[in-house]
């Protein structure tokens, strides 16, 4: 008994220690397959029957666009045009000056670049896939062009690092895009296959946005990293295992026996720490698959 509360006592403070903690910048999720994913996205894993309903083509656009922009940009190196470096410059010298401390390279570059992926890609045969390639190469180039700006660089540093991120991923879209459209029918056939079978596990498959997470076998790795970086939590309702009157679940560590409860709708927050019989229980939305 005593070892189970010291285990509760640790989970309950490193829960704690993660609903505080500060919530880093977003960027290609490594330990999620790289997709970009918003800080406002709402993130779910589904189990069993109407998880394998979402194991669609549509569904993989995302994932696969994030799996090859790597080796896409690698092969796509067209130059910087100085009308978009002009543009740019203006509108993040405005962003930057207005308040410097808050102003964040990475989602400046993002959010100038993708604001063109809408008007790229009208008109593509694929308008879906150009977009997920658009996202995944603006997010990629963005992250390698801020990644050596500190926070404590100058605006002119700063916007600088951001414009030739957003301005290099725009002027290679077109390369990025066609050498992407090369791979999107076998990943999304390898991934298909993938995603049934994540969701016949019982910690089930991860969706965010609709959009399926190539999380590559390390779901719980996925779901704390995008925990990390999220606005609201990633809803882990799949279903939990049970043994010796103890359950384990993504995010909960429970001391004493299986609840069947219905699951709290409130998002998980400081009060989410339950003080109960001299140890701490951090509880996440669980609930087991029907």
């Amino acid at each position: 008994m005593t070892g189970r509360i010291v285990s509760g006592l640790a989970a309950g403070a490193l829960g704690l220690a993660l609903v505080l903690a500060p919530k880093p910048a977003l960027a290609g999720i490594e330990a999620c397959g790289n997709i970009d994913v918003k800080a406002d996205a709402k993130c779910k894993v589904e189990v069993k029957g109407g998880c394998t309903a979402q194991c669609e083509p549509v569904r993989f656009e995302a994932a696969c666009a994030a799996k090859f922009e790597a080796k896409c940009s690698g092969k796509c190196n067209a130059s910087i045009q100085t009308s978009c470096t002009s543009t740019c410059n203006g509108s993040c010298s405005g962003a930057c000056n207005a308040d410097p401390p808050k102003f964040e390279c990475k989602g400046q570059c993002v959010a100038d670049c993708e604001g063109s992926c809408s008007a790229s890609c009208q008109g593509k045969a694929n308008g879906t896939e150009c977009i997920a390639s658009c996202k995944a190469s603006c997010s990629g180039r963005c992250d390698a062009s801020c990644k050596g700006t500190p926070g404590s660089a100058s605006c002119s540093g700063k916007c600088e690092a951001c414009c030739s991120g957003s301005c290099t991923a725009k002027a290679n879209l077109d390369c990025n895009v066609n050498c992407q459209a090369e791979t999107y029918a076998s990943c999304k056939g390898e991934l298909s296959g993938g995603c049934k079978v994540q969701c016949e596990k019982p910690d089930g498959a991860l969706f965010c946005d609709g959009n399926y997470v190539d999380t590559g076998g390390n779901l719980a790795n996925c779901i704390n990293a995008l925990n990390a970086v999220l606005k609201l939590r990633v809803d882990a309702s799949g279903s939990a295992s049970c043994a010796n009157g103890q359950c384990e679940a993504e995010g909960q560590v429970s001391v004493g026996a299986c609840s069947t409860g219905a699951p709290s709708s409130k998002p998980l927050g400081a009060a989410g720490v339950v003080l109960g019989l001299g140890a701490i229980a951090f509880l996440a939305r669980r609930r087991r698959a029907a």
